[in-house]
């Protein structure tokens, strides 16, 4: 009797020391994530979103350089490239895709469907349009985000305000992307209620926008950009020449307004990009699924204000406005 009690008191010991020795083996090899992203132009709106999905990760534990490995890919604005970038993400069988602006998007989720990795988009404007996403928000496999969805009444609310005699708005975008053309249709519908009149001028690259400015420039009172990468791309070539004739260029974001647009009430790029990394967070961590998550969107739009472009072109915008700004900037940046 002793004998077989002295036997199973060794043997829930052994295993005792079994699961003790598998827990620590276990803390011990804490997780490291891999992540590819795919940024689909160089510009500061994108590089903001960058930042702040980083940010976002960092804020729920995960960490680059700490258990976190990050890929970066910029397809500098070619269509082609972002398919190959996505391709190599996939071939790699990192943990997730995190792609900025909408063709990186597609790409990924194109790339992905058979390899069935999570993508994460941010700065698409309409992921319903891009087919990412179904009528109802939620997503169309493992892909989601967030939007950075224009808001178009804010924004035409302010030039009305800033230019209360201003006729015509005009805007440049590019006919490929599918995020433009959906703001497009949004302006359309929404002009007359605040007594504009739109001209707009659809190119296929970069390389179309000096000419495509020049024919705007003898029809309209002011150009309103959107967050169309291809023109954003090319803003010092707008700037440039809506400044030799004195006519105000309104941004949709601050970036746009640091460098010479007169104003912008639009969104936080950082902030947009934080809350796509918490979403990440969520898919990396298996809390969650891609699939599982209808994409997010910033409602909260904010005002920036240059004082210095205002100056230059001789507008004077009344103090309630002014003082309605989230930023005010004194100078141009370069």
């Amino acid at each position: 009797m002793k004998k077989k009690m002295l036997t199973m008191v060794v043997v829930v010991m052994m295993i005792l020391v079994s699961v003790s020795g598998c827990g620590k083996k276990e803390t011990g090899k804490s997780k490291v994530y891999t992540i590819g992203i795919s940024q689909f132009a160089q510009h500061p709106s994108l590089d903001n979103c960058r930042k702040g999905f980083l940010e976002g990760l960092k804020d729920e534990g995960i960490v680059e350089g700490k258990n976190l490995k990050v890929e970066y890919k910029n397809a500098e604005a070619d269509t082609a490239t972002t398919n190959q970038i996505a391709q190599n993400f996939v071939s790699k069988k990192n943990d997730l895709i995190c792609s900025i602006a909408t063709p990186s998007a597609q790409s990924a989720y194109n790339a992905s469907l058979s390899a069935k990795i999570p993508v994460i988009y941010t700065a698409v404007t309409d992921p319903v349009a891009a087919k990412l996403a179904k009528e109802d928000g939620t997503p169309s496999g493992e892909v989601t985000g967030t939007s950075d969805k224009l808001p178009v009444e804010e924004q035409l609310k302010m030039i009305r305000r800033v230019l209360p005699k201003a006729k015509t708005i005009g805007i440049i975008y590019t006919t490929s992307e599918v995020n433009s053309e959906s703001a497009i249709k949004e302006y359309k519908a929404a002009v007359k209620k605040y007594g504009f009149q739109l001209e707009t001028v659809g190119i296929n690259t970069i390389s179309d926008v000096p000419l495509a400015v020049d024919n705007l420039l003898n029809k309209v009172d002011c150009l309103n950009n959107l967050t169309d990468n291809t023109v954003v791309s090319a803003l010092p070539t707008v700037l440039a020449k809506a400044n030799d004739k004195k006519i105000p260029v309104f941004g949709s974001e601050v970036e746009q307004v640091k460098k010479g647009c007169l104003a912008s009430q639009g969104i936080d790029y950082v902030s947009l990009g934080k809350q796509t990394g918490k979403m990440a967070a969520k898919v990396l961590k298996g809390e969650k699924k891609a699939s599982e998550l209808k994409f997010e969107q910033i409602k909260q739009s904010k005002l920036y204000i240059n004082q210095k472009v205002a100056s230059n072109l001789e507008i004077t915008i009344e103090k309630e406005v002014i003082d309605q700004a989230t930023e005010k900037f004194d100078q141009i940046t370069k």
